[in-house]
């Protein structure tokens, strides 16, 4: 029998595309990318402000907030998509830990049940041998 977690259950249903959604926007929720996106937007900006002869983006920078809009169209989705999946693994969590909760009490009542049976037994034992010694 395999004994897997609930994390390495869900994560063996995710599609190719789940995964890459996944992905892109734990990418995008880092330091990592919001540094190199403003090292990009300082160097875009930076070189359309000192370049002499070719501006390919002159103030105000038009195709940056292109490149920005496009990049807010594609990531919202994408984070949405992402968020609904975490949404999807708390849940299966939650139902996951609630079977081991019903497991753990079904065990612990049987337990109990046993400790009980042989206190009467023990209780039975130690009255026969009350009865025999006032004998």
């Amino acid at each position: 029998m395999e004994n897997k977690t609930w994390h390495e259950k869900h994560a063996k249903n995710l599609t190719w595309g789940q995964k890459i959604a996944d992905g892109l926007a734990k990418g995008m929720g880092s330091w990592a990318f919001i540094i190199v996106q403003t090292i990009l937007v300082v160097a875009w900006i930076g070189l359309n402000v000192i370049a002499f002869v070719y501006r390919w983006d002159p103030y105000p920078f038009i195709l940056l907030n292109l490149l920005f809009s496009t990049q807010a169209a594609y990531a919202a989705p994408i984070i949405m998509m992402s968020q609904n999946r975490q949404n999807d693994r708390d849940r299966f969590q939650a139902n996951e830990d609630f079977r081991t909760n019903v497991e753990a009490k079904e065990e612990i009542e049987q337990l109990q049940k046993a400790l009980h049976n042989i206190e009467d037994g023990k209780l039975s034992e130690i009255l026969k041998k009350l009865e025999e010694l006032k004998k």
